[in-house]
């Protein structure tokens, strides 16, 4: 375990190795591109001096620019996004199997987006899916809070339960929706259900940067109160915390963070689940150091998958949401294996 020193020098290297991945992804694919041609391309289109457009060819400023920065960007976002949220969710929880979809999230996102398919509007404009998927998370969170309220207080094993009914629910008109469409929209839900960072333009990273930063920025402010809830509610109260306020900020922060990366990048599992969990047995439980570190890890993590997915069977590609699963549960699983034998 770590202390706030020690913890500060981990998430500089974690900051570091971040760096590291994000030039791997721009630089690695089907057409590879020095890094000396792609911080050129880079640092000329934003206007930054000592770069000449002769530095790079147009091919390799189309591929950099258009298509792999976005698609890097939005990795950054939506791995940053699910990281953290899913240390906030399982310190509100106290609970190492909980993660952002606990409460509806990601199910109230699919019903979304099957809804959106379903109606023939998706293919209407490439913001009408995610604006569905949102909606669909927002209302699932609702109605997951207001089965859980009781007489103003909200049971931690009540609103968990409360979430898995409204998941089941949610699931069976998801399914319901799937029996009546053909085979088309159905390939265009599986397509998003799988999640994914393909085709991702600026358009998308314009969409999640705003909402995803003010949610972890939030998140991080709020990590001492954190630490507090997770001694208990009657510890919290006794030094004088209002644990019904923060416990629903946070959750609800932690939700929409969650919605926001779901519906520009499509279900993506696992890295909310288990990269905090992985963290907490490096730097230890306390969340000042704790949810800087499952951000930077998420996000690294998400993007390595990705660049991995690119490059592992070419010309194919392997969608982000299967290469986090491939990659992750093994480690997840020696991880636990090895703080099995420490305990015993």
């Amino acid at each position: 375990m770590f202390n706030r020193k020690s913890g500060k020098k981990f998430i500089f290297l974690l900051f570091i190795g971040l760096l590291i991945v994000a030039a791997i992804s721009l630089t690695c694919g089907q057409i590879k591109i020095p890094l000396h041609n792609t911080l050129s391309a880079i640092g000329y289109q934003l206007g930054l001096p000592f770069f000449d457009k002769n530095d790079f060819t147009q091919e390799q400023m189309a591929v950099v620019w258009y298509i792999r920065m976005p698609r890097m960007v939005v990795g950054l976002l939506v791995g940053a996004a699910l990281g953290i949220s899913g240390a906030v969710m399982q310190g509100i929880f106290s609970n190492p199997l909980a993660d952002p979809g606990i409460i509806g999230v990601s199910s109230g996102a699919a019903t979304g987006a099957v809804l959106s398919i379903a109606l023939g509007w998706a293919t209407e404009s490439m913001f009408v899916m995610p604006a569905f998927a949102f909606c669909g998370s927002v209302c699932a969170v609702a109605l997951t809070v207001f089965l859980a309220m009781r007489n103003g207080k909200i049971p931690v094993m009540t609103l968990l339960l409360a979430g898995v009914a409204v998941g089941m629910l949610l699931g069976a008109v998801t399914s319901g929706l799937l029996t009546f469409m053909n085979e088309q929209k159905l390939q265009q839900y599986l397509f998003w259900m799988v999640g994914g960072l393909d085709y991702r333009r600026w358009e998308h990273v314009y969409m999640a940067i705003g909402p995803v930063s003010i949610g972890i920025v939030i998140m991080l402010a709020l990590s001492r109160h954190l630490n507090i809830l997770v001694l208990g509610e009657t510890e919290a109260k006794a030094v004088g915390m209002p644990v019904l306020p923060f416990r629903m900020g946070l959750l609800f922060v932690a939700a929409m963070t969650t919605a926001t990366s779901v519906c520009v990048s499509g279900n993506i599992g696992f890295v909310g689940l288990v990269v905090p969990h992985m963290m907490r047995m490096i730097v230890g439980p306390d969340h000042r150091v704790l949810l800087p570190a499952s951000a930077l890890a998420g996000a690294a993590f998400l993007v390595i998958c990705d660049s991995l997915g690119r490059i592992i069977i070419p010309p194919a590609e392997v969608r982000v949401g299967i290469m986090t699963a491939l990659l992750g549960t093994p480690y997840f699983l020696y991880l636990l294996r090895r703080m099995q034998k420490q305990v015993f």
